[in-house]
């Protein structure tokens, strides 16, 4: 699997149950989020909540795993032990989640350091 590939974790386990409760997603994904200078929670740039067919998912870039190991391995290891229904995004374009520039690239671009 390539750094900029995503996976999606569904709220729904391999046998066809639904996770309970079912705010899941926002939870895990709020324990991952920052405040902004607003004031206003900001997602992680690698882990989103999203809708996918009706179904409430949790989209992760795949980076994430160099970027935050330890997050992504959280994350993974949630999805295993509550069987949940894991597998490639294959959405591209404006729907797909964007992988973030590891802060080294990110400040090459913008010209700090």
């Amino acid at each position: 699997m390539s750094e900029n590939e995503r996976v999606v974790i569904h709220g729904t386990r391999e046998d066809g149950s639904k996770l309970r409760p079912s705010d899941w997603i926002e939870r895990l994904s709020s324990s991952l989020a920052s405040f902004g200078r607003d004031q206003r929670l900001r997602y992680s740039a690698s882990v989103k909540p999203c809708v996918i067919d009706g179904q409430k998912c949790l989209v992760v870039a795949r980076c994430l795993e160099n970027t935050n190991p330890q997050a992504y391995a959280f994350v993974m290891a949630f999805a295993q032990s509550n069987k949940l229904k894991v597998q490639l995004d294959r959405r591209e374009g404006e729907r797909a989640l964007p992988c973030p520039l590891p802060l080294a690239e990110a400040e090459k671009k913008t010209g700090t350091s």
